[in-house]
């Protein structure tokens, strides 16, 4: 089987990485207002933002990965929902610890030298 989400989800808020599958979804149910089981990533960070977890219902189980930056930490949304919507393209940058929310910044109007 192979993991393959329609949507990610990230959790804004940080979650204790000694979390289970069990813990996690029920996260998604009560924090985020979701259902764990619809083909949707949802992917958690600790306080750091150095380790996140994702999980994600394939249609037979649970997924639940692991991934941790030896440097650096995630870029994180700071925003005041719950969770935050994200592409396909943004998730490649955020796991390789890249600054995925300056990709589609736009140039300052008025910016001078």
């Amino acid at each position: 089987m192979q993991l393959s989400a329609d949507t990610i989800w990230l959790a804004t808020a940080a979650v204790d990485m000694r979390t289970g599958i069990d813990g996690l979804s029920l996260h998604v149910q009560q924090a985020l207002g979701r259902a764990p089981c619809d083909g949707t990533a949802y992917v958690f960070a600790n306080r750091r933002r150095t380790r996140m977890k994702l999980v994600c219902w394939d249609g037979t189980g649970v997924w639940m990965c692991l991934r941790r930056l030896h440097r650096g930490q995630f870029v994180w949304p700071q925003a005041d929902e719950a969770s935050w919507q994200m592409s396909a393209e943004q998730w490649q940058w955020l796991v390789a610890g890249v600054d995925w929310q300056r990709l589609s910044a736009t140039a300052p109007v008025q910016w001078r030298l």
